[in-house]
């Protein structure tokens, strides 16, 4: 079902090169693209159709990216979206206003698994699996983009090697870098499963927290500022466990117990011997099993109800090695210091469960200064818009 986007506009393209020149041709050639724009919305509607979200809130399409994966808004509106199948780097641009994306830059291609995007200060950072790039003042050079490469140290491993990077309270960048492997443990080797932080010129890297097997995805808390983020559980453990995670860091150094406890208290089969839970940082909330959380992000606006604010939102990508797939959803997750933080589904319904057939892969969540989520999928290729309406 992802194809069917493409679909009318291949046929479109057909029609358009059988033709020739004339103002009849030139008619024909219009007729054909309207064709497409519409027949293109009606399926794009009906994929939307088979969403649910709660009542008064509205999902539409925001913008194309193929394999959207990470993103980055900049204070003036222009969207970075990162790739990880493709090699692709993209800004999109809602240049008149009408609150649909109609301009797209293709700003570096050719790039490995560059699926990390970040801004600060006009510059535009991508993460590749063992580089930091530099787009200096991207705004003003999207139709001529350069970059310099400021790191280039990380491992080049491309098992958990594609990189989400934000920059934190501090003006650091955090950078993690994941496990080379389902499970293993690499004491000769402390960058591994690790989230790591370095200067904005490169500089003064170092780990700030250990035993993190796969994170895609963490944001600040609002208030407290501690590192709140998710980590993707290990496999072949059975259908349900582990659990996947969400922690939080609350100063640098702390350990959240890969490879040896998964889940706060599940001790791995073959690395749990070696060290007990109790030594690890508890999970803020553990998540369904396998479930592949990845963008996370508080919702801090005033848009949607009161009963969101500062609430946690997660984009849960969705399980490729359960007999009983799940997943594919955004889930919302209370911010409480009082009991266990509550975890409930937002919006569902990429996932067919009945035919076990999924036509899109939730991968991150970002919010627009009108306080609408936007959301990426790299799967339908598409980056969502979801307002409320009342």
């Amino acid at each position: 079902m992802k194809h069917l986007k493409l679909i009318f506009p291949t046929i479109a393209t057909a029609i358009i090169i059988a033709c020739g020149g004339s103002t009849e041709e030139k008619k024909t050639e219009t007729a054909a693209k309207n064709q497409t724009s519409d027949s293109t919305k009606i399926a794009r509607d009906s994929l939307l159709s088979t969403l649910n979200l709660p009542e008064g809130f509205e999902i539409s399409v925001y913008a194309e990216v193929e394999n959207a994966r990470s993103m980055a808004l900049s204070e003036n509106g222009t969207l970075f979206v990162g790739n990880r199948s493709e090699d692709k780097v993209y800004a999109v641009q809602d240049t008149d206003g009408d609150g649909t994306a109609d301009k797209n830059y293709i700003l570096a291609e050719g790039l490995n698994m560059p699926n990390g995007v970040a801004f600060k200060d006009g510059d535009l950072y991508v993460a590749e699996v063992n580089r930091i790039l530099k787009f200096a003042d991207i705004e003003n050079n999207l139709e001529n983009p350069e970059y310099e490469v400021i790191f280039d140290q990380y491992p080049t491993d491309k098992h958990h090697g594609w990189k989400y990077i934000a920059f934190g309270p501090d003006g650091k960048l955090y950078v993690p870098v994941g496990a080379p492997c389902n499970i293993c443990n690499n004491p000769d080797k402390p960058i591994y499963a690790s989230i790591t932080r370095i200067n904005p010129d490169g500089t003064g890297i170092e780990v700030y927290a250990h035993g993190v097997r796969n994170t895609v995805g963490f944001t600040w808390h609002p208030e407290t500022q501690d590192l709140f983020f998710t980590d993707n559980g290990r496999d072949m453990m059975g259908d349900n466990i582990p659990p996947c995670e969400l922690n939080v860091a609350t100063e640098k150094g702390q350990h959240f117990g890969y490879p040896f406890c998964h889940g706060g208290t599940i001790q791995d089969p073959e690395f749990g011997d070696k060290r007990d839970c109790e030594e690890f940082k508890k999970p803020y909330r553990n998540l369904g099993p396998h479930v592949a959380p990845l963008g996370i992000k508080f919702y801090t606006a005033d848009l949607f109800p009161a009963k969101y604010k500062n609430q946690i939102f997660i984009a849960e990508h969705g399980s490729w090695n359960r007999s009983e797939k799940i997943g594919y959803r955004i889930q919302m997750v209370s911010n409480t210091t009082d009991g266990e933080p509550s975890y409930d589904t937002f919006i569902d319904g990429w996932l067919n469960q009945d035919e076990q057939d999924a036509w899109g892969r939730p991968v991150d969540v970002i919010l627009n200064d009108r306080g609408e989520m936007l959301i990426s999928d790299d799967l339908a290729g598409l980056i969502y818009k979801v307002t409320f309406k009342g």
